[in-house]
């Protein structure tokens, strides 16, 4: 008989023959939203905990940020429903929401690591990820857009853009716009970006839920097992720096997947807002221990190879195991 209770006898034990290792804050990329105002600190109704900010009260909550050790910051911008196009003009003006975030954070703060989301999607309002023709998204003729968007985000000082848009050839029009215009930004792809119903509290968030339809044509069917890996490659060739899988629990096959075929790329995981949610929601009903729950389930995200994760529960993850 094979024993295995010597290796589970006392928590030292334990610790001992744990086969991943500890997420340090820096391994953590934080979200934000950002809304423009002065003096603005929401808390967004489906994700207890998190909030919108105006960008003096970002720059606030960014200090409290790395007092904790997180330095880096992913921003999506919030405008409101009467400031949206068909063509989602307000996400790649000179001056955008997050263009503006972005420099106030790097001259207040030039250690953070800003990423910046890059898609239509929240600034459209028709809430698609691009341009539309006859009900379904114009791929072709959304890459500029994006293009446009990425290098405006980039010229305000953004370390990496982020697309998430989905659109085939999106790494390589943003690569090629930020190469003529010499600029050294990173990108970070949202490479396999599932359609996924645990988006729903983000669209609540940002404001971005779809006036009609889904998003099924561009984002990825989640019963597909070998597509990921497929998108992931197709970035790398194109020319990314960082990839992401995105949901990261029920994706944690592929995460594991991903880490094992391209280990020289950085990979990322975004708990997405239905997972943060889904947890904290089930702490607060008393379903579970809310700091176990996490700790847990953000575990398993690095235990799948994920060398950062993108979490709403980084800075309370912090404060309760660092």
């Amino acid at each position: 008989m094979k024993r295995f209770r010597p290796y589970r006898e006392t928590q030292a034990i334990r610790d001992k023959y744990a086969d991943v290792s500890k997420i340090l804050p820096d391994e953590f990329i934080y979200p934000y939203f950002v809304v423009e105002g002065k003096n603005v600190k929401v808390e967004i109704s489906s994700m207890k905990d998190v909030y919108r900010f105006s960008i003096d009260q970002l720059l606030i909550d960014i200090e409290d940020l790395l007092s904790l050790g997180i330095n880096k910051v992913l921003l999506f911008g919030v405008i409101e429903n009467h400031q949206k196009d068909e063509r989602g003009r307000m996400g790649y003006i000179a001056d955008n929401i997050i263009s503006q975030a972005v420099k106030a954070i790097k001259k207040d703060f030039p250690q953070v690591i800003v990423f910046t989301d890059v898609c239509l999607c929240e600034y459209t309002s028709h809430g698609h990820c691009g341009l539309l023709h006859s009900h379904d998204v114009d791929n072709d003729t959304t890459l500029p857009l994006l293009a446009e968007m990425a290098y405006q985000h980039a010229v305000a000082g953004a370390d990496f853009v982020a697309p998430s848009a989905m659109m085939d050839g999106q790494i390589e029009a943003i690569k090629n716009r930020l190469k003529k215009e010499k600029l050294n930004t990173k990108i970070l792809a949202y490479s396999a970006k599932y359609a996924s119903a645990f988006y729903g509290p983000f669209r609540d968030a940002a404001d971005s839920a779809p006036s009609f339809g889904d998003r099924k044509t561009y984002q990825m069917d989640f019963r597909t097992k070998n597509q990921g890996l497929e998108e992931i490659a197709a970035d790398i060739e194109e020319g990314t720096d960082w990839i992401m899988v995105k949901p990261a629990m029920p994706y944690l096959d592929i995460l594991y997947r991903a880490s094992e075929r391209f280990p020289n790329y950085p990979l990322v995981a975004y708990q997405v807002s239905g997972e943060y949610s889904m947890l904290k929601n089930g702490a607060q009903q008393g379903f579970f221990d809310e700091g176990r729950i996490f700790f847990e389930s953000l575990t398993a995200i690095r235990r799948a190879g994920a060398k950062y994760i993108i979490s709403y529960y980084a800075k309370e993850f912090v404060r309760k195991n660092l």
